[in-house]
């Protein structure tokens, strides 16, 4: 089992950059890919990005692309995600998840671990 721990700053005004934490603790060695996902009041969940544990390897949802970016720190087991650019509409509970090896990365059912969430609220 793999624990995930979301942390984040909770309210951001528009147009800052948000910066989200996900921490991961036990059997990590048996996950390989860890993405965010979110999900806005009354939407769907939504992917937003992942990255290979081991490669390094990045995936972006189109509507993420040019103003997020994942990365990890391995020495602390740690994923971080940075999204520029906030608006109203990326108010949402983001959560980290962690898979073994999904046929791809926005592939949900591959993904055993699943963190509490962050609330994130972008407000003026």
């Amino acid at each position: 089992q793999v624990r995930l721990r979301e942390s984040g700053p909770g309210l951001v005004k528009p147009s800052q950059t948000l910066s989200l934490s996900c921490a991961a603790s036990g059997r990590t060695f048996t996950r390989n890919v860890i993405s965010w996902f979110r999900r806005a009041p009354g939407k769907e969940r939504e992917y937003v990005a992942g990255i290979n544990w081991t490669g390094g390897s990045t995936y972006y949802a189109d509507s993420m692309k040019g103003r997020s970016t994942i990365s990890k720190d391995n020495a602390v087991n740690t994923v971080y995600l940075q999204m520029d650019g906030l608006t109203p509409e990326d108010t949402a509970t983001y959560y980290c998840a962690a898979a073994l090896s999904p046929p791809h990365f926005t592939w949900v059912k591959a993904y055993t671990d699943w963190g509490q969430g962050t609330q994130v609220t972008v407000s003026s």
